[in-house]
């Protein structure tokens, strides 16, 4: 059955998709005034019961349901009651920067119909830790709606080494506070030098500062790491487990997985299109087996004492169950909405409830890993 939506897509992808992207988050915050209007507009429709069984209690929260947005698509924090409202269990706000970016120059995100795809190159835009701080402090957040704040380094090539990790801890000092989890993004690929902390020498110094300025705070806020995408679907864990173990050593909570993919590879996307598009980090449905990957491997690892978030073309509600049993306890959207729309959210909270009675379960927390 057509959706709304679906019935303005082909009017939003006239625009280009970062000028589409402004228009939703200048509608967004038109409707986030009347809260009661979007609820109606978007809501579940699930009995208390079906309600229920989507509880998610994990990293010492309580979740009304596993949905999320992922980190990027409101980077300033500027929709949180939106999010709220549409009825999703979660957001992740960023990534947040210490010193304001205004990213890599235009154009710079670029849609794969073809693939259910983007790509950007955005440069980590985004307006800068204090005005983002003083914004989150701000705004009424409903009761029982987790914030997740993901942090990152300063996009400056200049910025590197001791002061790229002290420039981590300024965001995490300031953020802390005001964050029911703290993501730190150690993996991206859209900044002008093309490093990451994933490096263990590098990561290691990152935690240890980052876990010490937390500790020095007082916070039991429970710190998260970004991992990228592998390779491939098989691909050789030992380097995936190096990280993980060093992360978890140093009393960090749990992993998101995953961010987007520097690669191309197996798009239906004309190779010549992909070429004048050029670099940044894929999105979307391509990555979806690579990241269901990293999830089961993670699961199967670490999954009795890590949180596992889920993220990377999760594109369905069927998508997102996969990667429920796959080991994530929490999953999150991104180019999804973009192709699917708001109602998205709802469509996977009734058919969650749906495939828990298919599958005989009580819960969606029994569902956790059980195809890992």
């Amino acid at each position: 059955m057509p959706t709304l939506y679906s019935a303005l897509r082909p009017l939003l992808f006239r625009a280009s998709p970062e000028g589409a992207h402004h228009l939703s988050i200048r509608a967004g915050k038109l409707g986030q005034r009347v809260p009661g209007l979007l609820r109606t507009l978007f809501r579940a429709g699930l009995s208390s019961e079906q309600a229920a069984r989507l509880q998610v209690r994990t990293l010492g929260l309580e979740f009304s349901n596993p949905v999320g947005i992922a980190a990027g698509l409101d980077k300033n924090a500027e929709l949180v009651p939106m999010w709220a409202a549409v009825g999703l269990g979660f957001c992740e706000v960023g990534s947040i920067s210490a010193r304001p970016s205004e990213g890599n120059p235009r154009p710079r995100a670029f849609r794969l119909p073809a693939d259910r795809a983007l790509v950007n190159r955005m440069g980590l835009n985004n307006h800068g830790l204090e005005t983002i701080a003083r914004r989150i402090e701000g705004t009424r957040r409903p009761a029982g709606f987790p914030l997740a704040i993901n942090i990152v380094k300063t996009h400056d090539p200049a910025i590197l080494g001791d002061a790229g990790v002290q420039d981590f801890v300024e965001s995490a000092r300031r953020l802390l506070p005001l964050a029911d989890l703290l993501v730190l993004n150690v993996s991206c690929p859209n900044t002008t030098e093309g490093k990451t902390f994933e490096d263990p020498d590098a990561l290691a110094p990152l935690l240890d500062a980052v876990m010490s300025a937390r500790a020095e705070l007082g916070s039991t806020v429970p710190v998260l790491v970004k991992l990228s995408p592998p390779a491939a679907v098989d691909f050789d864990g030992g380097a995936v487990n190096a990280l993980v173990h060093l992360a978890l050593e140093r009393g960090i909570a749990g992993f998101v997985a995953t961010n987007t993919a520097s690669d191309r590879g197996g798009l239906r996307t004309p190779a010549a299109q992909l070429e004048a598009i050029g670099a940044g980090g894929l999105s979307g449905a391509p990555i979806a087996a690579r990241a269901e990957a990293l999830v089961r491997h993670l699961y199967r690892e670490v999954g009795g004492h890590s949180t596992i978030i889920g993220v990377g073309g999760i594109d369905s509600p069927e998508e997102a169950y996969r990667r429920i049993r796959a080991g994530a306890s929490l999953v999150e959207l991104y180019t999804g909405l973009v192709y699917e729309g708001p109602g998205l959210v709802g469509r996977t909270a009734r058919r969650l409830a749906e495939l828990l009675d298919r599958d005989g379960l009580g819960s969606i927390q029994e569902a956790v890993g059980l195809d890992a």
